[in-house]
């Protein structure tokens, strides 16, 4: 069997991807944060705050994770539920005021640390990756379309 052609941009995809998430993981936790927590708050920064639904979605978090994840938050008093005003069944997850000041604090840091492996990249490698990456994800919600019809 012949190997598909694809096989080693799927490797360097989750090689790169993997990469990015040590190093990325590795500052956050200097922040007294998990990854998953981390992602929350900076999802929820500068918004008014969604519905635990949408920032499921956002953030790409299981919902039974999601909840553990913001019920710790809660505890910590970094972020708060309430019920949605136009929908019973649904509760808007927010920052609190401690949640917006840690926010303010740790994202700016975070884009940062960041910045510094992809200052690896000249502005047009950066230019081409992203148009890559755009061009793989409209592949792969134009085929996820064609199963659901």
């Amino acid at each position: 069997m012949t190997a598909a052609p694809f096989l080693p941009v799927l490797r360097e995809l989750a090689s790169a991807y993997q990469a990015f998430e040590a190093y990325s993981a590795a500052h956050i936790r200097t922040l007294a944060l998990t990854p998953a927590q981390f992602d929350i708050i900076a999802t929820l920064g500068n918004t008014p705050g969604m519905p635990l639904n949408e920032l499921g979605a956002k953030t790409l978090i299981t919902k039974g994770t999601l909840t553990g994840v913001v019920d710790r938050l809660s505890d910590k008093q970094l972020v708060r539920r309430s019920a949605s005003p136009t929908d019973g069944r649904s509760q808007i997850v927010q920052l609190t005021p401690q949640g917006e000041a840690l926010f303010e604090r740790i994202f700016p840091a975070h884009l940062a640390h960041l910045q510094q492996a992809f200052m690896e990249l000249s502005a047009d490698e950066l230019a081409v990756a992203e148009a890559s990456l755009r061009r793989l994800r409209e592949a792969f919600a134009a085929a996820r379309n064609r199963l659901e019809k």
